[in-house]
């Protein structure tokens, strides 16, 4: 898997700068307008990567290992909740790890 990251890194790091309108778009609307400071720590950068990946909802998708918990509020949210408020597309790493048809151990050579 390395190998895989190093061969495709330009793929994984943004050359872009995050949009500030989006990323303050989706800490007020996806966590709640009023954080405190404690609050916008605890959530870190997740605004960040909803809206890195927002800006090319074709290509790119949210990975994390966090669950849905619909019932959460204001920082505590989890990222697959604030994804699924913005219609952008949320995985987990065995979902990437799937699609990316990636295998550990060795396969057999034909």
């Amino acid at each position: 898997m390395v190998k895989w990251l190093k061969a495709n890194s330009e793929t994984l790091v943004f050359g872009e700068e995050a949009s500030v309108k989006l990323v303050g778009r989706f800490t007020e609307q996806g966590y709640a307008s009023d954080l405190t400071d404690v609050e916008i720590e605890k959530i870190g950068r997740d605004p960040f990567l909803v809206a890195y990946v927002r800006v090319d909802i074709q290509n790119r998708t949210v990975v994390t290992t966090e669950h849905s918990r619909p019932s959460k509020q204001r920082a505590n949210r989890k990222l697959p909740d604030v994804c699924s408020d913005f219609n952008v597309r949320c995985i987990n790493t065995f979902a990437l790890i799937q699609e990316l048809d990636f295998h550990t151990g060795r396969r057999a050579r034909s």
